[in-house]
């Protein structure tokens, strides 16, 4: 049955290309001059690997597909009356934005939680007040059909915690009670945020003791929390905004916490990103008259709670000390936020007398945004990983109460070896998360992200632009190490430009901050991800660094060769940390285990989706909207799988990450449609698995996994 289903999606992609392919040929008056291998009729394998393009056996390829569009353009699916969606909709306000989704919530499609549990519309104790709706007949005639399958919880020797709204709700068992219904999701996913601590977040009035006892005893203390909640309380409407809204009571400014501003970017970044969230230019934010005018026109209560007037430093640059004043929190004031007794610190433990995290010979998946999700870091294990990372969570956000940021911390109970990572731009922002982080997740280690070379991320003064400010990475790394009890690791890239490299400048120093390990991205960050990783200075860091610090590579890992030869070449890294080469396969973990290269099955990688898509239904939900949830994740890792190339289909092994792959056929129908670039047969695929797309659907990738080099990003 599950075969005759797969043939049916498969077959008409098959014999389209066929038919276009024997077209083509008929068509054509002489041969072209031109293959889809971009070069001439006849290349070597060794010339096409010279230009970066796979060298795919002859009797496999065919002439690209002509498409209107770019292979990873948005699909969208027609509805009912024959009109496409639009992709770029109008924006709304925030009032209509919240007004839609309470009609949303009101709407037939959303059942009220407690009744689809137990199918008794009596059983809400909110009555009338509920936000959800209560008509069970309307909610029936407008559920889709159910999907092919056993219920994920139920399989896993569980109950449903959906009830009714479970899409397969059809093999559920009578008579299942409901007071068990969350005890599976409980029991095997930790990490999830409180409501108790979410609503001392909403409220700013969470006590962080020793990152305040820790700030303070380096020098970089922090606003007192009476005066941090009177500014932030003045526009709780502007949270996610960019402007410098209030002055705080030295005169400094106070930038809303969602994106800790501008002012943190060093002048070389500025130059490349002069244009932030809001539009407003460098002068209008580093300007020193615009710092002196707001100083001087300070309230008299400003004037009376101010203990000291900044005071320039010849030696430093006006500017210079503007930023650094402007995010520098005044000392707080007497009988606010009183330190515990771990100010002193002959009680606190050295860095070195902390636990240490052994990463030596551990085949270690990186922190993957967007992809590296829950399911997938599940895949990934049941594959050989051994060592996971959680998505790249913001401090900002968390220390916000985010629950879309905190569901990024979210671990797995087969996930042994577990880390967090956070970025933030601000030595007080990253202690108060890690405390926090300690306090209510339960994990291994904390990785602090210094190589995100992202625009959003460095325009806040985070990520790859602390790399132009060594102090500020010493400030972030000693605080967060005297704060944690756990280890604390950090990941950089080469530089901020290219050919500019300094982390050898930094490696000796970065054991004494207190950093259990270090991870160096062999790439800068003008490179973003184009041109090969820098290996060789990846080894050149690791010699540099002392003995007690463990030193893991990264960039271009894609089979076990690749790991094998940075072992050989450099026997001082601790490990080598694999990210794409996950994505494009996530095998990739076993056959570095087995040492082999694995031909692997169409059929093989179908079931690894499988494995994806249920984890992904027992992580979001098995109903509608889990199942939607689910199917956009599962688009998003198509979008690099499409990339892989079977070893059986190479003239050269193992393939490399920076080859363009060709237009081929592949070994049998599913292959094939697995080597497509187009979003639209990864729709086809996601149907297999998830049943018919909903009318209106659209899908864009937001990576473009296609893009190997490009000329702006150096």
């Amino acid at each position: 049955m599950t075969r005759d289903i797969l043939l049916s999606f498969i077959k008409p992609y098959y014999l389209s290309s066929t038919k276009k392919h024997e077209r083509n040929n008929m068509d054509e008056e002489e041969p072209r001059d031109e293959g889809q291998q971009g070069g001439s009729v006849e290349q070597s394998p060794e010339q096409l690997v010279a230009r970066a393009i796979a060298p795919v056996k002859k009797d496999f390829l065919r002439p690209p597909p002509v498409r209107s569009s770019s292979p990873n353009d948005g699909v969208s699916i027609p509805n009912d009356n024959n009109k496409t969606s639009v992709l770029a909709k109008e924006k709304k306000s925030k009032r209509q934005l919240k007004r839609e989704r309470r009609l949303e919530q009101k709407s037939a499609r959303n059942l009220c939680p407690e009744i689809a549990k137990t199918g008794d519309v009596s059983s809400c104790p909110y009555k009338d007040k509920c936000r959800f709706s209560h008509d069970l007949e309307a909610f029936k005639a407008q559920k889709p059909a159910d999907l092919e399958g056993q219920c994920p919880f139920f399989k896993s020797g569980g109950a449903c915690p959906y009830g009714l709204g479970c899409r397969f709700s059809s093999t559920h068992e009578d008579g299942v009670p409901s007071a068990n219904l969350n005890g599976l999701k409980n029991n095997s996913e930790v990490n999830g945020l409180s409501k108790h601590v979410q609503k001392l977040l909403w409220k700013n009035k969470m006590s962080f003791s020793k990152a305040d006892a820790q700030l303070k005893s380096l020098g970089l203390v922090g606003t007192s929390k009476s005066k941090r909640n009177d500014l932030e309380n003045k526009d709780e409407g502007d949270t996610g905004s960019n402007k410098c809204d209030h002055s705080d009571y030295s005169g400094s400014c106070v930038v809303t916490s969602d994106s800790c501003c501008k002012l943190e970017c060093p002048e070389e970044v500025m130059k490349d990103d002069d244009n932030d969230i809001d539009g407003k230019s460098e002068s209008d934010v580093l300007c020193p008259q615009k710092r002196r005018k707001i100083a001087e026109n300070c309230g008299p209560m400003d004037a009376e709670n101010e203990g000291h007037r900044f005071i320039f430093d010849s030696s430093v640059s006006v500017t210079e000390q503007i930023v650094e004043r402007s995010c520098t929190k005044s000392e707080p004031e007497a009988g606010t936020d009183a330190l515990t007794p771990e100010t002193d610190l002959s009680l606190k433990l050295h860095s070195r007398e902390k636990k240490l995290i052994d990463f030596r010979e551990k085949l270690y998946l990186a922190p993957l945004t967007t992809v590296g999700n829950l399911p997938f870091r599940r895949v990934c294990k049941v594959l050989g990983a051994d060592v996971t990372c959680g998505e790249m969570a913001m401090c900002t956000n968390l220390l916000q109460g985010q629950a879309s940021e905190w569901a990024l911390l979210r671990r797995h109970s087969s996930e042994d070896l577990f880390g967090v990572q956070i970025c933030g731009a601000y030595p007080d922002t990253v202690a108060r998360t890690v405390e926090l982080i300690e306090q209510e997740c339960t994990i291994d280690f904390i990785d602090i992200n210094m190589g995100c070379p992202i625009d959003i991320v460095v325009n806040k003064g985070a990520g790859s632009a602390l790399l132009t400010k060594p102090m500020r990475m010493k400030s972030i790394v000693e605080v967060a190490s005297g704060t944690a009890e756990k280890p604390i690791t950090i990941k950089v890239r080469t530089a901020y430009f290219e050919g500019k490299n300094r982390i050898d400048s930094l490696i000796a120093d970065i054991g004494s901050w207190g950093a259990s390990a270090v991870t160096i991205h062999g790439r800068s960050r003008q490179q973003r991800y184009s041109k090969l990783a820098d290996w060789d200075y990846v080894y050149q860091c690791a010699r540099k660094a002392p003995t007690t610090l463990p030193v893991v590579g990264n960039g271009d890992v894609f089979s076990f060769v690749d790991w094998n030869n940075h072992r050989t070449e450099c026997p001082e890294l601790a490990t080598d940390m694999v990210a794409r080469g996950a994505l494009i396969k996530p095998w990739i973990f076993t056959e570095i285990k087995e040492q082999r290269h694995w031909d692997i099955s169409s059929g093989e990688r179908l079931n690894i989706l499988k494995d994806f898509v249920n984890f992904g239904l027992e992580h979001w939900g098995s109903d509608t909207k889990g199942v939607e949830t689910t199917r956009r994740f599962l688009l998003e890792w198509l979008s690099y799988t499409f990339r892989y190339i079977p070893v059986g289909l190479l003239d050269v092994v193992p393939q490399r990450l920076n080859w363009r792959p060709p237009s081929y056929y592949g070994r049998d129908e599913l292959e094939t449609l697995m080597a497509s670039d187009s979003a639209a047969d990864w729709i086809r695929i996601s149907e297999m698995l998830l049943g018919k797309v909903p009318d209106g659907f659209t899908f864009a990738p937001k990576h473009k996994s296609n893009a190997y080099d490009r000329a702006e990003n150096g």
